[in-house]
């Protein structure tokens, strides 16, 4: 969870979920449109009420079809009874790794720089071996098999029963059964018919009178000029299929001699669709079908794409370069895939945005056995992966141990700390950067100016008028959201309407078809920063603190409300270029504590690529955003230094891209860029590789709850680390370049800690290796909070640069990431519970107990159901003076009014710390745990007010951190043991006074100082 939100945000939009099917979500914003007029406090039934979810839709085309329904989810792979599609991985070695041992058969794992050849003679023995130990298995437990993998997989796919399940597992030759599972996002069909095998028309020629080529933010262009053009790779991509008319794929090449693909015909494709520069094109769906599935409304069993996610990765990565693209008639500047020479093979996975991990596996085994040098993997899991080594993973695996480099999509749950999807050490996860500014500002009537974004045409010119979409139509069809169907045309022709987030495509349209001007959409909850293209006039504002501003101008001016729209900002929309999106998941891994993710951020906003025009309102072409389009410009770089150095392992050509990526604006945390943003010219010649070997990959592979830290990667990740020890790691680091040269050592960031490598310099000849001691030691940086920074060698003509994160556990081990809230910090008295990450004797101390200061307040009601702005009515403001070393202020507001519903803000200065808006009672609570010092605002909002005046209570407590207050006696364990929960009592010497009471805890091991939790107790008139 982000900064300055609380658990309790049910109301947020859930945006771009997954990797897949890029923007769509649901949003909590739900209910009915207030009847009451604009400036009536305490009338009507509310603008924005939290309940059911809505659809919203913003960039990736997944529902962007007018009047397309969404595809049926497909069944869950194994039902109530365990009966279901599995995944089977066996207990013997794939092609990619057998090295031996097997009686008459010799080694197919290719030596290293080497290429699998699947057609050699130990290999077609080795997979006849591997046939016959796979029908064995299958015979035994009684089982047909389903899908068949030898090349980066050994294993089956099949459909159970839970006592065959329960057979295969207890069966010496198998090594694990795990349910399939299905990955993406479900998207609607098309509206057009059916594509078929005539080639769209290319966008050749300029069209239409508007030039946004200077404003384009291009993932695939033209790399700088040092880098090669990816010549003689295969890039594999696992997607939606690939639409093959398109310009950016109009080349006939010849296969490289080492291609052993095919391509698969079926419906609207031909053999004549893989012209070289598609050099292979598959599709993978016998688990969707056998599991009861069908393919879904508007899509065709072959490898076109319906949908235009796997186009626009594909081209993305290696589009042809074209001179200028036009969408809807305009012209959109030159584009260019990042490794423009290189081939293509396509492998369709996903069918209506959905995929099973059985036919993601066929379409890996397959790729890896047709000769493909990068694979892309635009796909990932709702909030993240949730276990290490998958089938998935170990697939990838096996295939990088085979000379197959490997980019994934980090995923565009930004708002989740610690949702990474495709988080194994093998595979280069890709968070995504923004890089063009895309900006569009709206000045309201009374001078205030809105910084959004945009990608169309907008009017320019004067003020224009503005009208609320609940104001123009009916409440009942969603006039607030601007819905199909609900604006009176006679209310908004010739203005500029106001429209709350749902659906912005269909808001776009009806506001064009009743004859509006423009668009602007705000999020009353606030949402992601992207663009879509929409042929018509749309400012999006995405924060909630300009949906807020503009809310609240609407309620002062129900009928003189004017806006003026122009093309362009002042920057203020995005901390800088180039900076993290704030859709880009973040780090740490969940999963593992010792590696953390993503590695590095490459242009994800705004990208503009070949689509398919089935799924795309006939377009050639299309702005997408997301980590999707971010992973495809890795694997782009990945083909154009696998051309430059064909001897490049995976992992060097990783440690290339990472060791070389520069800091973003507006954070330096590795957390949230990973090493930084992809800078490819210095990743052709990065001096030094750091490159773990394949048995270190391998242990990790085969180890349950495998850590990471240990492995040889350019990167630390010290997550939950005993802070009274000192952590010892080794980084082996191989000269690379052409000369020998000396590195020397040095630390930046990392505040509070310790960091020393030894030796402090190396000198390397070329090709020669040495590995180096780091010790990190915990001084005085914070416990249970992440410090972050870098170690760097620095040579005569070569740097490299590796991140560090490291957090200390103190009372409680934390699943996720550092957000600014901290878990498990707040307790009761009576029965308080503690978690230490370190070992030894114990001891602490208490402040005693502070009362909470209440007082009550009234205030005039706002709008009903309306949007938090700090300058509305129906807003309370108090501030609380902070001193310096306080261990904690807490914050509570409530209402006896039960037809009344508060939210609280906790401000500092324009920060926001806390918000809690729970919808269903008027109990809110802020809080922040070692504030810094200064003046805080809480802002207490009554969304629903019950009448024309609201009385609330609001409570504090700032709690000195060497304060004593009111007596208690600590009582807890003398020793504790790291990872031990453990049970403390703090209970007031003396009976306290009627009311709410706050301590401090500390605790201390071998003179180490450990902050503790912030402790609440409750006396009652009757105790």
């Amino acid at each position: 969870m982000a900064t300055g939100t609380s658990g309790n945000r049910l109301r947020r939009l859930a945006i771009p979920t997954l990797v897949v099917a890029l923007i769509t979500g649901s949003t909590g914003v739900a209910g009915t449109a207030s009847a009451a007029p604009a400036g009536s406090p305490g009338s009507g039934a509310g603008y924005f009420t939290a309940g059911a979810d809505r659809k919203v839709t913003l960039t990736d085309g997944a529902d962007r079809r007018p009047g397309g329904k969404r595809a049926a989810t497909p069944k869950a792979a194994v039902d109530g009874t365990g009966a279901g599609m599995y995944v089977v991985e066996l207990a013997e070695d794939p092609l990619t790794t057998y090295t031996g041992g097997v009686s008459g058969l010799a080694r197919t794992r290719p030596a290293a720089g080497n290429r699998l050849d699947v057609t050699s003679t130990p290999s077609q023995a080795y997979r006849r071996h591997l046939d016959a130990q796979r029908a064995a298995v299958a015979a035994a437990a009684g089982i047909k098999v389903n899908a068949v993998y030898t090349t980066a997989f050994n294993g089956f796919s099949a459909k159970l029963t839970a006592q065959q399940a329960t057979t295969l597992r207890a069966d010496k030759r198998v090594r694990a059964v795990t349910a399939s599972r299905a990955l993406g996002t479900p998207t609607p069909p098309p509206t057009t018919a059916p594509a078929t095998a005539a080639p769209a028309t290319p966008p050749a020629t300029a069209s239409g009178d508007t030039d946004r080529s200077a404003a384009t933010g291009l993932a695939g262009r033209p790399a700088k000029p040092g880098p090669g053009t990816g010549a003689g790779m295969v890039i594999g991509v696992l997607d939606t299929g690939i639409w093959p008319e398109s310009a950016s794929f109009a080349k006939n090449m010849p296969a490289p001699a080492t291609w052993r693909g095919t391509c698969q015909t079926g419906v609207a494709f031909v053999a004549e669709h893989c012209n070289g520069k598609i050099v292979g094109a598959r599709y993978f769906a016998d688990t969707w079908l056998a599991g009861g599935g069908s393919v879904p409304e508007g899509e065709v069993l072959s490898p076109r794409d319906m949908a235009g996610h796997g186009t626009h990765t594909a081209s993305t990565a290696a589009g042809l370069p074209l001179s200028h693209v036009t969408i809807d008639g305009r012209r959109f500047g030159p584009v260019s895939g990042v490794a423009p020479d290189a081939q293509i093979a396509v492998y369709k996975v996903l069918w209506g945005g959905m995929g099973f991990d059985a036919d993601i596996i066929a379409g890996i085994d397959a790729a890896v056995a047709d000769g493909v040098q990068v694979l892309n993997f635009s796909i990932g899991s709702d909030l993240g992966d949730w276990e290490a080594n998958t089938p998935i993973g170990v697939a990838f695996l096996n295939a990088s141990l085979a000379g197959v480099f490997v980019a994934a999509s980090a995923g565009n749950t930004g708002i989740v700390s610690g949702a990474i999807s495709n988080a194994a050490p093998w595979v280069t996860t890709v968070g995504a950067a923004v890089t063009r500014l895309d900006e569009a500002t709206a000045k309201l009537g009374d001078g205030t100016k809105l910084v959004g974004g945009s990608l169309d045409t907008l009017p320019g010119g004067g003020a224009r008028p503005l009208v609320f979409g609940e104001q123009a139509g009916s409440p009942d069809l969603g006039a607030v959201y601007c819905e199909p169907g609900s604006l009176d045309s006679a209310k908004i022709k010739g203005k500029v309407v106001a429209c709350a987030l749902s659906d912005l495509f269909g808001s776009a349209a009806e506001i064009k078809a009743k004859g509006g001007a423009a668009m602007v959409v705000f999020d009353p909850i606030g949402n992601y920063r992207i663009n879509s293209i929409f042929n018509f006039p749309v400012v999006y504002l995405p924060t909630e603190k300009q949906a807020g501003t503009l809310f609240n101008y609407l309620m002062r001016h129900p009928t003189d409300a004017t806006v003026s729209l122009r093309t362009g900002g002042d920057g203020s929309s995005v901390p800088g270029i180039p900076s993290v999106a704030d859709f880009s998941s973040t780090g740490p891994d969940k999963v593992t504590l010792g590696v953390f993710k993503p590695d590095l951020v490459a242009p994800g906003s705004n990208i503009i690529a070949a689509v398919s025009p089935a799924g795309n309102f006939g377009r050639q072409y299309d702005a997408y955003s997301g980590t999707s389009m971010a992973s495809p410009y890795v694997a782009g770089a990945a083909a154009i230094l696998r051309a430059t150095h064909p001897d490049w392992s995976p992992g060097a050509v990783a440690s290339a891209l990472r060791t070389t990526a520069t800091d973003t604006v507006g954070t330096s945390s590795p957390l949230d860029q990973g090493s930084g943003f992809i800078n490819l010219p210095r990743a052709t010649d990065p001096g030094l590789v750091i490159e773990p070997t394949a048995a270190e990959l391998i242990k990790f592979s085969e180890t349950a709850e495998p850590d990471g830290k240990e492995l040889n990667l350019p990167a630390i990740s010290l997550r939950e680390y005993d802070g009274t020890r000192p952590v010892t790691l080794t980084r082996t680091l191989t000269n690379v370049g052409k000369a020998r040269e000396t590195y020397r050592s040095s630390v930046s960031g990392l505040p509070g800690m310790k960091v020393t490598v030894s030796p402090a310099s190396v000198t390397l000849a070329p090709g020669k290796s040495a590995t180096v001691t780091i010790t990190l030691r915990r001084g005085s940086a914070p416990w249970d909070r992440y410090v972050t920074g870098s170690i760097t060698w620095r040579g005569k003509a070569h740097s490299a640069r590796i991140p560090v994160a490291a957090r200390p556990w103190g009372i409680a081990a934390r699943p996720y990431a550092d957000d600014g809230e901290e878990f498990a910090r707040m307790t009761n008295g009576a029965f308080g519970m503690v978690q230490p990450g370190f070992t030894g004797p114990l001891a602490a101390r208490s402040t005693g107990y502070t009362p909470m200061q209440r007082k009550s307040y009234s205030m005039p009601a706002g709008v009903y159901g309306g949007v938090f702005d700090p300058s509305a009515t129906g807003v309370k403001t108090v501030d609380f003076t902070v001193p310096a070393n306080t261990a904690g202020i807490v914050v509570e507001a409530n209402t006896a009014d039960p037809n009344t519903n508060l939210d609280l803000y906790l401000y500092k200065g324009d920060t926001l710390i806390y918000s809690s808006d729970r919808f269903w009672t008027s109990a809110e609570q802020a809080y922040k745990f070692l504030p810094e010092p200064g003046r805080y605002t809480a802002y207490v909002f009554a969304q629903f007010p019950g009448g024309p005046v609201v009385d609330f209570e609001l409570g504090h407590a700032i709690i000195g951190r060497n304060a004593k207050y009111s007596g208690a006696t600590l009582t807890l364990p003398s020793t504790t043991q790291r990872g031990q929960g453990f049970n403390f009592t703090l209970k007031p010497n003396k009976p306290l006074a009627e009311g709410d009471f706050w301590a401090y805890t500390e605790y201390s091991t071998n003179g180490t100082v450990v902050p503790g939790n912030l402790v609440y107790t409750q006396q009652s008139s009757w105790e």
